[in-house]
């Protein structure tokens, strides 16, 4: 990863790409997600093959998990376990888990980063109860009004990825909101995807600058104010057919439509996995087809496989929060516990908030 200045940085985050960065801890919570803790603690056992110097708090139910890692070769060696004996389920409501959920491993887990232990949290459990917890007990960087969650989108780009926020984190935003999105997006396009000046997109209906809600064309006029102060281009407004496009690094939209778009995108592609699957095994002339274009049929699944790009971020909190998803196996949970790596070691936290605090220092001058 570059820091805000730029300079060199890997193609993406994931495991492969993680090298040998000095040590660093991350709070897992081990059981949120719909595989269960296996598959969370099979995760930490593939990143720690290629990333030695990784450390663990792992919470939950310490006899099972701790039974979990020593069935792994030199994986306790990483570890350290903290008992927790609630479980945050899928279906919780957040406002429950606020109230009641203090012996969660969830609330563990964001507790851990909050006091210091560890430096980034990783979770693959219920996004609201999440974002609840680690606003109540991480809080909110000073001038922020709604975190927000960034993804990677994969693309038509050299890096092969675009960032989107924000993805569900709330399903409302202002104008100065999305003013705030545009500014944390294009500091983790930075350090996550090395581009000294991102370029920045803010999705409408249309790309004509009279179109879209009212708060919309406010937004484009704030950004489009401090994007040479911030070193980032506006690209000004982006429709829906350039979110994976190379016209665009960073894309900025309220949560509602953000998560639509990322429900949809992943539905297209096991749409297209599954027709291309029917397909070639329709005939036997098919299969033979289908043989002949193995190699690239490989290439193409990867390309879209959401596992590889697993993990969003939580931006604007006083702390680092990775969201797996909640059906992540093995490999999805590495290259999220490998994306919170990066992002450990990269110092990306303080850089976002420096960046905040430069940003509302340059608006304020703007507005008096």
């Amino acid at each position: 990863m570059s820091d805000e200045t730029g300079g060199a940085s890997v193609s993406k985050p994931s495991v492969a790409d993680a090298g040998s960065t000095p040590g660093g801890v991350l709070s897992i919570d081990a059981m949120g997600g719909d595989l269960g803790p296996e598959a969370v603690v099979a995760g930490m056992a593939r990143a720690v093959k290629l990333i030695p110097a990784i450390r663990f708090v792992v919470h939950g139910d310490k006899p099972a998990l701790d039974a979990l890692i020593a069935k792994r070769r030199g994986l306790s060696d990483h570890c350290t376990t903290r008992h927790a004996e609630g479980v945050v389920t899928m279906d919780d409501k957040p406002a429950q888990v606020m109230r009641n959920g203090k012996d969660t491993s969830m609330w563990s887990a964001i507790e851990s980063v909050r006091s210091g232990e560890a430096t980034v949290c990783v979770s693959c459990g219920n996004t609201g109860a999440l974002m609840a917890v680690a606003m109540i007990r991480l809080r909110k960087l000073p001038g922020v009004n709604r975190p927000a969650i960034a993804i990677f989108w994969p693309s038509r780009n050299p890096k092969g990825f675009n960032v989107m926020l924000d993805m569900g984190a709330d399903i409302r935003a202002d104008a100065d909101d999305l003013l705030q999105y545009a500014l944390m997006g294009t500091s983790y396009a930075r350090n996550a995807l090395g581009l000294d000046r991102p370029r920045v997109g803010l999705l409408n209906v249309g790309t004509e600058e009279h179109k879209g809600r009212s708060e919309l064309r406010e937004a484009h006029d704030l950004i489009e104010a401090l994007a040479d102060a911030n070193r980032f281009e506006f690209v000004g407004f982006v429709e829906g057919g350039d979110i994976p496009s190379d016209r665009v690094d960073v894309i900025v939209t309220d949560g509602f439509t953000g998560n639509v778009a990322l429900k949809t995108g992943e539905g297209t592609a096991k749409f297209v996995r599954d027709m291309l699957s029917e397909a070639f095994r329709a005939t036997p002339l098919s299969k033979i087809a289908a043989l002949l274009a193995m190699t690239s049929l490989k290439r193409l699944a990867a390309r879209i496989d959401p596992r590889r790009v697993n993990g969003g971020v939580f931006l604007g909190l006083n702390g680092t929060v990775v969201k797996s998803h909640g059906s992540a196996d093995e490999t999805g949970v590495a290259s999220a516990i490998a994306l919170a790596w990066d992002l450990s070691t990269s110092g990306f936290s303080e850089k976002l908030k420096a960046r905040l605090d430069t940003a509302t220092g340059l608006q304020d001058e703007d507005q008096a």
